[in-house]
């Protein structure tokens, strides 16, 4: 399993200053490349270093490595795209491999090329960096970001062992309640809706200002939001995949993909929060965290979860009274919906998984 430390260097002043100008002379080079590549439309990497490596390298204070870390750049830039020409930003990360990056774990420092030559900077982790870095290999990303300079390591932690599965927990996904379970513990999101409409009203109200200071304001406001959801669901994820492994039951979660097309609201503020609802977020950090623990995780069909009826599974819409109350027409059971939808969801895993079966990402 791959996982990515992120560590923060701390350079001197002077360390800083040839980082940054390491970062802007590798992506002058990537748009010289890109240039290239775009005019041959050759956007495979070796053939676009047989074309490129020799044209460029005289133009720039790089080395040879660097140079073909550059030219990898451009290629994977167009991996997704090969109908618009690519331009890069002149702090955009560059990758470094163990050619022109070592890492000295035993002194808290990296050795790191730079125009300046190399450099010596130390650096700062916690404790669960400091275990995956343990398992680094291959690529550190060095990333400036805010004024800081962070390195982020691919790290392929080993697989544990998979648990005795012995059931299923199936959670239900929304943005009413971010997550509720087949046991019938509900994570509410009234916490998360009142933080974007705050956000929301207060960035509304700095950009009908207008002044130099409104807008240094809406600067430290920047990603605050995106953070508290991203913190949010890190709780809840931790805390289901804790419970799973406990009580050794493996994790059922709705398949969600292109839930928002599907996703129907009316008005700008019924809009406004299905753009916010961090559901796939909160479903990778569930799988990667279930899949450190040896949990398996199970994709079901989300299809009428919502309007099935647990005790005797009568389909219907009526069945769903309002959003936050399941009733069903025939044998009047009577739930919260989405505990409703988190049991069915259950039920559907419980019929498609062998227990003891691997985990899934």
């Amino acid at each position: 399993m791959k996982l990515i430390a992120q560590i923060r260097l701390n350079p001197t002043p002077e360390q800083h200053a040839a980082l940054r100008e390491t970062l802007a002379e590798a992506n002058a080079a990537c748009d010289v490349i890109s240039v290239i590549a775009w005019q041959a439309h050759e956007f495979r990497r070796i053939p676009l270093q047989k074309l490129a490596y020799y044209q460029v390298k005289d133009s720039f204070r790089l080395g040879s490595q660097m140079l073909i870390r550059c030219i990898a750049k451009v290629s994977d830039a167009y991996k997704l795209d090969q109908n618009v020409q690519r331009i890069f930003r002149p702090q955009g990360a560059i990758a470094f491999d163990d050619r022109n990056l070592s890492w000295y774990t035993d002194k808290g420092v990296v050795s790191i090329w730079t125009v300046a030559g190399w450099q010596y900077i130390p650096y700062s982790l916690g404790e669960h960096q400091r275990t995956l870095l343990a398992y680094r290999g291959g690529e550190s990303d060095l990333v400036y970001h805010k004024g800081m300079f962070y390195l982020l390591a691919v790290c392929d932690v080993p697989d544990p062992d998979a648990q005795q599965i012995e059931g299923v927990i199936g959670v239900d996904l929304g943005s009413v309640n971010l997550a509720s379970d087949s046991d019938g513990d509900i994570h509410s999101g009234a916490q998360v809706d009142r933080k974007r409409e705050w956000y929301a009203h207060r960035r509304a109200a700095l950009q009908s200002v207008g002044t130099r200071s409104a807008k240094k304001r809406l600067r430290r406001l920047s990603g605050r939001q995106r953070r508290f959801q991203k913190d949010t669901n890190h709780g809840i994820s931790k805390w289901l995949v804790a419970k799973a492994e406990r009580t050794k039951r493996a994790i059922a979660l709705e398949e969600l993909t292109h839930i928002r097309q599907r996703t129907r609201a009316r008005g700008p503020e019924q809009r406004a929060r299905p753009s916010n609802w961090a559901f796939a977020q909160l479903r990778q950090f569930i799988s990667y965290k279930a899949q450190r623990a040896g949990v398996p995780v199970v994709a079901v069909d989300p299809r009428n979860t919502s309007r099935t009826c647990s005790v005797c599974g009568h389909c219907e819409k009526a069945n769903r009274r309002s959003q936050a109350v399941f009733c069903c027409v025939v044998c009047k059971h009577q739930a919260p919906a989405d505990v409703n939808a988190a049991i069915n969801i259950r039920n559907q895993a419980d019929g498609q998984t062998a227990y003891g079966a691997q985990p899934s990402g």
